[in-house]
């Protein structure tokens, strides 16, 4: 990545951490359809998405915006809106005029669907249960590592601290808590009460829990607290990317296969006259510029020829449980995240 691109980058991702989301809302015109100011012929398309997307989306929606001109020889211009996933799928159900989401979680998801604001088969209208990008979990220690940070039960010893966002609000807060229980689990034979003791030790080890996983990045980055953050893997990367003489990324034993999701918001986009761009726009992920765009923000490809060139950037072999281990996500939110579920019981603790 050439020096001007990675300036641009870490300008645009210290400055968007330290606004709140912000949705620049286009005005309505003509049928229905959202149409930018000053402009009848440019289609206003929105999307909500959750924190370490923001890179990747600044550099995918002039990418398709190219390509649906040529297409269709109409112009659409794309705002953007992030915050924590569970926050964000709160704020569409609270009137946000989202046409897609790209979320961390499908239960975010799921939720809108139950809802009545995407149709309720959404998990099908697109490739790998309309995922097109996966992570997984890892640390982010500083240089040299002085606690000697390995696998997951470093994170219970006395005196680590320990940055992750909140799975009240996060959907990669989830995916860690998720991630740390696997881990449990298979260290103690599925033994309940071992793994919760365990995982409690790594949350008393919390120094900071943030609403999202962007703000638990800049806590542990740019205010210098912690030992290690649990990360996704791109935010890790795209950390070292930033410092590579300040920070090493470890990668546990075992880990999850993170998949986020997206969607029409259809209700919204019938409403807005969006629906054909907004499938288009979610199509175009799949594509083969797309795909290696993605593999350069460092998520992982969901398509397999793409995602093994980029085997020097992954850790292809890391054993990666599924949320199918938990009875997918409408079982793993109920068990775990509910209110007086799990990861309430252990933290209240």
């Amino acid at each position: 990545m050439n020096t001007t691109r990675k300036w641009k980058k870490m300008v645009k991702r210290s400055s968007a951490v330290a606004l709140t989301a912000l949705l620049l809302m286009g005005s309505v015109t003509g049928c229905g359809t959202k149409q930018s100011k000053g402009d009848s012929d440019t289609i206003t398309l929105t999307n909500v998405s959750y924190d370490p997307t923001r890179e990747l989306y600044e550099e995918y929606n002039p990418l398709f915006a190219k390509y649906y001109e040529e297409k269709t020889n109409k112009k659409v211009e794309i705002t953007q809106s992030h915050g924590g996933s569970g926050s964000q799928a709160r704020s569409v159900l609270e009137g946000n005029d989202a046409d897609v989401v790209t979320l961390a979680l499908a239960h975010d998801i799921t939720l809108l669907s139950e809802a009545g604001l995407i149709d309720s088969n959404w998990i099908q209208e697109f490739e790998s249960n309309s995922s097109p990008y996966t992570s997984t979990i890892v640390f982010l220690v500083r240089k040299g590592n002085e606690k000697g940070i390995k696998d997951w039960g470093d994170l219970t010893k006395p005196g680590v601290e320990v940055i992750t966002p909140d799975p009240k609000s996060s959907g990669g807060a989830c995916w860690n808590f998720l991630a740390a229980w696997y881990y449990a689990s298979r260290t103690y034979n599925g033994d309940e009460s071992k793994i919760k003791e365990f995982v409690g030790k790594l949350y008393d080890n919390v120094l900071v829990m943030d609403s999202g996983a962007r703000g638990a990045t800049t806590t542990f980055v740019e205010n210098g607290q912690g030992d290690v953050l649990i990360a996704w893997e791109n935010e890790a990367l795209l950390t070292l990317e930033e410092y590579p003489e300040d920070y090493e990324m470890v990668t546990p034993s075992i880990s999850i296969k993170a998949e986020p999701s997206v969607a029409i918001v259809d209700e919204n986009a019938e409403k807005n006259g969006t629906q054909e761009v907004a499938k288009e726009y979610l199509t175009y992920l799949y594509s083969d510029e797309a795909q290696k765009l993605i593999g350069e923000h460092y998520y992982r490809p969901c398509r397999e020829e793409i995602l093994n060139t980029f085997g020097d950037t992954f850790d292809l072999n890391i054993e990666l449980c599924t949320i199918d281990d938990f009875g997918g996500w409408d079982q793993a939110y109920k068990d775990f995240f509910a209110d007086g579920a799990i990861f309430d019981e252990i933290y209240s603790k």
